[in-house]
């Protein structure tokens, strides 16, 4: 997704010298040789902005504790504290822990591509599985964003934490929900056909079903255009959109009466999160936003024909709906707010303020 962080929020663009930034208390979130640009937090999340990035994944890490994101493992070690993306063949990561350590950071370890599925697939080769157990022992810290790859941190190493990603719920300016009246038919919280475990076929199919308006996110081109083609959704029942800007997209989602998914990829729930930033509720997945801010919704202990029900339920019965928004003011506003992961971080990372 294209991120934010808003006029307050500054860049830290590319070619600066070390000595131009002054060394911060806040939490440094180390994507080494990454896509992302650097981008300071100091001053939060900010507001909503279609060129930069969000304050949500890793990046909310460092949002919440007003610290900063980089790709530049020297910039990364002005920070007392860094949180070390690992990802690839874990090369770059690798040095990014020496020149770190060498500065005499504390460092955490953390899989940039969290879900199951994406981790047993990145370590499947035995060279790096033993490049992964070298990282583990050298950090201070494993910080898992997600409980499922707890007991694969555990495996390498005695220090491990779980901390789910944050949101800035607590921010007006990152509300972005619509009056109830206002909401109609049902998102789709999944987009990748190619993906088993995100289950898109099957919950399009599901969703077909339904008489109500069903919005898709196409990212897949030509493939996603006949698959969806396909499907042969009753005419002006299904309205396929293309990827946008973040804030675009969470307007998009807070069209909509639901969200709807049955991704089983364990990750940590940027759908959901989405959602939640909309007030919006959301039937079935099994990441860690979906478990904290929708307990009664998720897919934990749920087969697709249960959360069938629930989704009509939400659609036809008014007050259960009315509950069910209601407790998204009251349940993630502790569990996941800047605020309440914001003490986490800081009783597990030393130089926090």
């Amino acid at each position: 997704m294209p991120g934010i962080s808003g006029s307050i929020g500054r860049f830290l663009y590319e070619g600066l010298s070390v000595a131009e930034f002054a060394s911060r208390p806040g939490l440094a979130v180390l994507n080494p040789l990454g896509k992302d640009a650097n981008q300071d937090f100091a001053d939060g999340p900010g507001t909503p902005d279609d060129h930069r990035h969000a304050p949500i994944n890793y990046h909310a890490y460092a949002a919440c504790t007003n610290g900063a994101f980089y790709r530049d493992a020297e910039l990364a070690a002005r920070h007392r504290s860094v949180l070390l993306l690992l990802r690839g063949n874990f090369n770059a990561s690798r040095n990014a822990l020496s020149i770190l350590k060498a500065k005499g950071c504390f460092v955490a370890i953390s899989f940039k591509e969290s879900g199951t599925e994406q981790t047993s697939r990145q370590l499947g080769r035995a060279h790096r599985f033993q490049r992964f157990r070298e990282l583990a022992t050298k950090a201070d810290l494993c910080c898992s964003s997600t409980q499922d790859l707890l007991p694969l941190y555990s495996s390498v190493s005695r220090n491990v934490v779980y901390i789910p990603t944050p949101y800035p719920i607590e921010f007006g300016s990152w509300n972005f929900s619509k009056p109830v009246r206002e909401r109609k038919g049902i998102f789709i919280g999944t987009r990748e056909f190619r993906v088993a475990s995100r289950h898109h076929l099957l919950v399009l199919c599901a969703a077909r079903n339904f008489s109500v308006p069903i919005t898709v996110i196409n990212s897949e081109g030509r493939f996603g255009s006949k698959l969806l083609s396909a499907l042969k959704f009753p005419r002006d029942q299904l309205r396929v959109e293309l990827p946008r800007s973040y804030p675009e997209f969470l307007r998009l989602i807070a069209e909509h009466r639901i969200v709807l998914q049955f991704d089983q990829s364990a990750v940590p729930g940027q759908i959901a999160g989405d959602a939640l930033l909309c007030r919006v509720p959301t039937v079935g997945g099994n990441g860690a936003v979906e478990k904290i801010a929708f307990p009664d919704l998720n897919s934990h202990k749920r087969n697709p024909s249960e959360l069938i029900d629930l989704a009509r339920r939400l659609i036809q019965d008014e007050s259960y709906y009315a509950r069910q928004v209601a407790a998204l003011e009251r349940i993630p506003a502790f569990h996941l707010s800047f605020g309440n992961i914001r003490k986490m971080l800081l009783s597990n990372f030393p130089g926090l303020q």
